[in-house]
């Protein structure tokens, strides 16, 4: 990620969701994304999600303002925790660092909200994604706690949570 200092976290504008349902390939891509398995992947589902009050929209732009990662923060403020979620980087820019790039400054965001815990939850199958959060320090959370979590969920996702919010 050569360059890497100069890139910023913005708050996305509708041009940006555009690119952004751009980066998902296949209707399985969507869905480890998103759960939402659709090709293409519509632009105004990605703004319909802004609409939520917990949710915080972020989009990772390059040194020259070019989109190249996207990912939320939910701030759930009834049980004090965030989410990090829909986490999708650019097609072109993946296996490069960019994700960590993401994931660590939406960790640092997610700080700024006073939370006592962070979590991302990510499909059994997405092994890049799941040693990408390992590698920018989540954990797994226990068995009892991921089944509990999974009721009701289409899937039964690894839950992770990072280390670096009060317990």
């Amino acid at each position: 990620m050569h360059g890497s200092a100069a890139w910023t976290v913005v708050r996305p504008t509708t041009e940006h969701a555009r690119v952004v349902a751009s980066w998902s390939r296949s209707a399985e891509e969507a869905s480890h994304w998103c759960s939402r398995a659709e090709h293409p992947f519509p632009a105004s589902a990605i703004t319909a999600w802004w609409e939520g009050s917990d949710v915080q929209p972020w989009v990772l732009l390059d040194s020259e303002g070019t989109p190249v990662a996207y990912g939320e923060v939910w701030d759930d403020d009834e049980e004090d925790e965030n989410e990090l979620a829909r986490l999708i980087v650019a097609p072109a820019h993946r296996r490069s660092g960019v994700g960590r790039r993401l994931v660590d400054e939406l960790v640092a965001i997610a700080r700024t909200n006073g939370r006592s815990a962070c979590f991302v939850r990510v499909a059994p199958d997405n092994v890049g994604a799941l040693a990408l959060y390992r590698a920018a320090g989540f954990c797994d959370v226990g068995d009892a706690q991921a089944a509990e979590w999974n009721q009701g969920q289409p899937v039964d996702y690894r839950w992770l949570e990072h280390p670096a919010f009060p317990a």
